[in-house]
């Protein structure tokens, strides 16, 4: 029964798909060569009129992924081969734009020699089956009409061995260029490591950005929910607490300072509450911008800040909340740390990048490795593919540039 199965799988279906595939291979290949060799010489030949080369370009480019679909189809019908696709081209490019970027794409090149190798491969294939299978088949007639040219047997049985090792070797010869042929599509035909590196940090870009995103809008939850809720309930509790100390005058003193500690302690937990829910994300921001959620920044500062706001077009609000929480965060390190007596905050938006920039005039020294504060900042601006820049010698002056992408 082993013997038996080995026999079959020889000569079963998978052989006969091989030399179905090795077949449409070449005229598959002949096509698209054929296609790719008459753009090719159309624009030498006419490449004194400038346009039709360009235009050649362009549709050589553009059929080039078509034969590709239809390389990979046939190793998929055939061989259950699956080559994974190449990356989706970016048609909303200008059409020059688009032509260039194909240009210098490694893919547009690997695809180009894969067409122009086919015809070959497949056509010695061809040959090779032909003679293996069309051999056979002509060393069984021969063996059978041998001795209409000889009485002797040897002509015979020297047809019938030919035929024989011919028929040993036809399903042999379909493997080894199936196996060629799927070395070379798979090579040629797939992603290049690059284009596979371009896709996974595209991915990763787009993952990153839901999650900034998510993020962000998970901050204005919890804003929201704490200014409508939990901040509303400490408002009821201080007015409460402040109608109680104005009113209940003929309570004992012990019982009259724990009103007044309890009035000043819920006036300072609102306080603090208004200044967490105005760093999680201030509705200013959203309703009117970078410059009005920077002014009350700049105003509530304990020390003149100088602000100074040019950014024409508004960019995204994932860019304007970094934004606000690295003159934020700065602010709160200079008033904390730099022992300033002013400062100064510039922003302006040049094209689609945003820029600002914090000065103050402190004791100077500030590096990320030295406080968490500074690090968290490098990696709000590194999260968004933002640029950190701190130049701050002992003795200061401290200044803090960052550069966001607008979009």
């Amino acid at each position: 029964m082993t013997i038996w199965r080995r026999i079959r799988a020889h000569w079963g279906a998978a052989t006969w798909l091989r030399t179905l595939h090795v077949a449409t291979g070449l005229l598959t290949g002949l096509l698209s060569a054929g296609v790719i060799a008459t753009l090719v010489v159309g624009s030498v030949l006419l490449v004194w009129t400038v346009v039709v080369p360009v235009i050649a370009v362009a549709l050589l480019f553009w059929t080039l992924p078509l034969f590709t679909a239809l390389q990979r189809s046939r190793f998929a019908a055939h061989l259950d081969v699956h080559i994974p696709p190449l990356p989706r081209k970016d048609f909303s490019l200008h059409p020059l734009k688009w032509l260039v970027s194909q240009a210098r794409a490694l893919s547009t090149w690997r695809q180009l020699a894969y067409h122009l190798l086919c015809p070959l491969l497949n056509g010695l294939g061809s040959l090779a089956l032909l003679t293996a299978w069309g051999g056979t088949v002509a060393m069984v007639f021969l063996s059978a009409r041998a001795f209409d040219f000889s009485p002797s047997p040897a002509f015979g049985a020297a047809f019938a061995l030919i035929g024989v090792g011919l028929f040993l070797a036809g399903p042999l010869v379909a493997r080894a260029f199936t196996w060629v042929d799927v070395i070379a599509g798979e090579a040629l035909l797939g992603p290049a490591l690059s284009d596979e590196l371009a896709q996974r940090v595209e991915t990763l870009q787009e993952s990153r950005a839901e999650v900034i995103d998510a993020a962000d809008a998970e901050r204005r939850r919890i804003e929201r929910d704490l200014h409508d809720g939990t901040q509303q309930r400490l408002v009821w509790l201080a007015m409460n607490l402040g109608m109680a100390r104005a009113t209940l005058k003929d309570l004992p003193e012990p019982a009259m300072q724990v009103i007044t500690q309890a009035h000043e302690e819920s006036k300072q937990a609102l306080k603090e509450l208004r200044d967490l829910v105005r760093g999680l994300h201030p509705a200013v921001l959203t309703d009117e911008g970078l410059d009005a959620a920077l002014s009350g920044l700049a105003a509530r500062a304990p020390f003149p800040v100088r602000l100074s706001v040019d950014v024409g077009q508004r960019a995204s609000p994932t860019i304007e909340a970094v934004a606000f929480f690295v003159v934020s965060e700065t602010l709160t390190n200079i008033a904390k740390h730099a022992g300033a007596t002013k400062a100064s905050i510039t922003v302006v938006r040049k094209g689609d990048r945003l820029r600002l920039a914090v000065r103050d005039d402190g004791r100077g020294g500030a590096a990320p490795e030295r406080g968490s504060g500074l690090r968290g900042l490098a990696q709000r601006v590194g999260s968004v593919d933002g640029e950190l820049r701190i130049d701050s010698p002992q003795g200061g002056p401290t200044t803090i540039e960052v550069e966001l992408p607008c979009e």
